[in-house]
């Protein structure tokens, strides 16, 4: 087996990284704000913090309610994870890296709160916008930005060889 490259090594960092502010966050809403007990809180401007339980995809996309579509869930964003971290092992270029690095950490959050609590902790609100109706959390904000990295990559065009 080849050795992971550089750029999968930086990727793996920043999934683990992205794996811990989401996870720290989630607890220090959870338990030490307590914001179950306070529903939302209006912070400044167009931010709020308000509690959802998220049972579907990102963004609350496709209610998942019945236990088995939690696991199912639960098991499509470990082995989505699984296949972007085999994929971060042979990256080349920085922004490849980036956007792995940023989805697999963002899909192994949201995993492990449907494994602890049965649904996805959402929390971020910026409803005041106007244009974004969604609650959301750092997983979900990670996954979205390396998505739209791995697009970005994927219109590079390939050097001339």
């Amino acid at each position: 087996m080849k050795p992971v490259s550089r750029q999968g090594l930086a990727a793996y960092g920043l999934a683990l990284v992205v794996l811990a502010l989401d996870q720290l966050s989630k607890h220090w809403i959870l338990f030490v704000y307590d914001l179950p007990g306070r529903v939302s809180e209006h912070l400044f401007g167009p931010l709020a913090l308000t509690m959802v339980w998220n049972r579907g995809v990102s963004f609350g996309l496709f209610r998942a309610d019945q236990d088995l579509a939690r696991w199912l869930l639960t098991a499509f964003s470990l082995v989505v994870a699984a296949i972007l971290a085999a994929w971060a092992r042979k990256a080349v270029r920085p922004l490849l890296a980036l956007g792995l690095g940023l989805v697999i950490g963002g899909a192994v959050g949201n995993a492990i709160d449907r494994i602890r609590f049965g649904a996805v902790a959402d929390f971020i609100d910026v409803q005041r916008l106007g244009f974004f109706p969604w609650v959301f959390n750092v997983a979900d904000s990670a996954i979205t930005i390396g998505v739209a990295l791995l697009l970005l990559d994927s219109l590079r065009k390939e050097p001339a060889t």
